[in-house]
C-alpha cells in the first residue's frame, strides 16, 4: 500500500515518519524550504505525548527541555499568583525548538528508503486518488483544501503571537513556565535550557509596539543578555466541520487551530497522528486494504474530542479577556480559590497531558 502525504510542516513530517516506521511507503509532496525555518519559535509537548513521539516517532529527548512547574499571573493581582500546577518532582510538560525537530525528521525521512520527496510538483487529485490508498492533506493553502476543507466554525482573534528567544545569566533550576494575563493579552516565559527562555506574547492591540520592552516589563527573575531575533503571526481559531472527502483525510491545522496561550497546538495534533496511526495498524493486522473507511472511523472517533477540547481553550482565552478589561480583581481571586482544590488541580494537569478521554 502507499501513502500520499500533502504538505511541509512539523505535523506532515512527524507523520510521515511513523508511517515509515510501520513500513508504509510515503510519497511526500512539498516544497519544503530548509532555510526559512523560524528559529524563533518553540512547541510544548505534554509527558504523555512526549513518551509517544520518543517511541514510535523520533527520539527527541536529546534537546527537550523539561518543565515541572506552571505558575499562572493575572496583571489585575499584581504579584500573586492565579494558580500553580506541579513540583520539581514530576515532569509536566518539554519545551523544543521547531528547526531542531524539523531538522532531525528530515535527516531521518530522506534516509529511509520507503520515502520519496517529491518537490515541486502539481496537484492533481485524479492522479493521486489513483495512485495512493490514503491521501493525507497537512497543506491548508492547496487546492485540495480550497475544493474540500473550507468549512470551518472559525474565530479571529484580532490579535497577534509574537515570538521571540531570551539569553540570559544561568537561572539555577529554570523548570518552571510562567503566563502572565496583562491587559494586552497573555505572555508566556517557557524555559529552554538554563540560560535561555522561550518568549510568547499574544497581544491584542493590533498597533506598533516595542515588544522588547514589553518583555523587560514582564520579565521578573531573568537577567537579561541579548533578545533575538522576532517573528509574529495571525492569532485566528478554527475547527472543521467535515475531516474528509473519500480518501483525502485533512489534517494538522487543516482540522483544528487554536489560540497558543495554553501551547496545545502540536499536542492535538499528536493525539491525532496517535489515533490515525493506530487505525492503521488495526487494519494492517487483520489482512485489511488502507482506504475511505480509514477516514469515516478517524472522523468519528476524534473530531467531537478535538471540538470540545479546542472550545475548553478557547474559554480560558475569553474568561481572561473579559477579567482584564476591569480593575476589579475578583475573577481572579475566584480562581485562585478554585486552585486551591488538589483533586481540580490534577484534573487540569490530566487534562493537559492527555486530551478528552471520552
Amino acid at each position: 500500500m502507499k501513502v500520499c502525504i500533502l504538505g511541509s510542516g512539523l505535523t506532515s513530517l512527524s507523520l510521515a515518519k511513523i508511517l515509515v516506521n510501520m513500513g508504509i511507503n510515503v510519497d511526500f509532496f512539498s516544497n519544503l524550504n530548509f532555510e526559512k525555518v523560524d528559529r524563533s519559535r518553540t512547541l510544548s509537548i505534554s509527558k504523555d505525548n512526549l513518551d509517544f513521539f520518543n517511541s514510535n516517532i523520533s527520539k527527541i529527548n536529546k534537546f527537550s527541555w523539561k518543565i515541572n512547574k506552571i505558575e499562572i499571573f493575572s496583571e489585575n493581582l499584581k504579584n500573586e499568583k492565579v494558580l500553580n500546577f506541579g513540583d520539581d518532582e514530576k515532569e509536566l510538560f518539554s519545551i523544543i525548538k521547531n528547526y531542531k525537530l524539523f531538522d532531525q525528521l528530515i535527516k531521518e525521512l530522506t534516509s529511509n528508503i520507503l520515502f520519496k520527496l517529491k518537490k515541486n510538483l502539481e496537484i492533481n487529485e485524479k492522479k493521486l486518488s489513483k495512485d495512493y490508498n490514503l491521501i493525507i492533506n497537512c497543506d491548508p493553502s492547496n487546492s485540495i483544501s480550497k475544493k474540500y476543507f473550507f468549512n470551518k466554525v472559525s474565530k479571529n482573534y484580532k490579535s497577534f503571537a509574537y515570538t521571540t528567544l531570551i539569553d540570559h545569566k544561568k537561572y539555577k533550576k529554570n523548570n518552571t513556565a510562567t503566563q502572565i494575563f496583562t491587559k494586552k493579552g497573555p505572555i508566556a516565559f517557557l524555559p529552554i535550557s538554563d540560560d535561555q527562555t522561550s518568549i510568547v506574547y499574544s497581544i491584542r492591540n493590533l498597533k506598533e509596539i516595542n515588544f522588547e520592552n514589553l518583555i523587560k516589563k514582564y520579565n521578573t527573575k531573568y537577567s537579561i543578555i541579548k533578545i533575538n531575533d522576532s517573528s509574529k503571526y495571525e492569532l485566528k481559531s478554527s475547527n472543521l466541520r467535515s475531516y474528509h472527502n473519500k480518501n483525502i483525510l485533512g489534517f494538522g491545522d487543516i482540522l483544528h487551530r487554536l489560540h497558543p496561550l495554553a501551547g496545545q497546538g502540536f499536542n492535538m495534533t499528536i493525539r491525532d497522528i496517535k489515533l490515525l496511526s493506530k487505525l492503521i495498524k488495526l487494519r494492517l493486522n487483520n489482512g485489511l486494504e488502507i482506504d475511505s473507511s480509514i477516514c469515516v472511523d478517524f472522523e468519528k472517533k476524534m473530531r467531537h474530542k478535538n471540538f470540545l477540547f479546542a472550545n475548553g481553550i478557547d474559554f480560558v482565552y475569553e474568561f481572561f479577556h473579559f477579567e482584564s478589561k476591569f480593575q476589579n480583581p475578583l475573577l481572579s481571586k475566584s480562581v485562585q480559590f478554585l486552585g486551591k482544590n488538589k483533586n481540580l488541580n490534577k484534573f487540569f494537569i490530566k487534562f493537559a497531558d492527555t486530551g478528552l478521554n471520552i
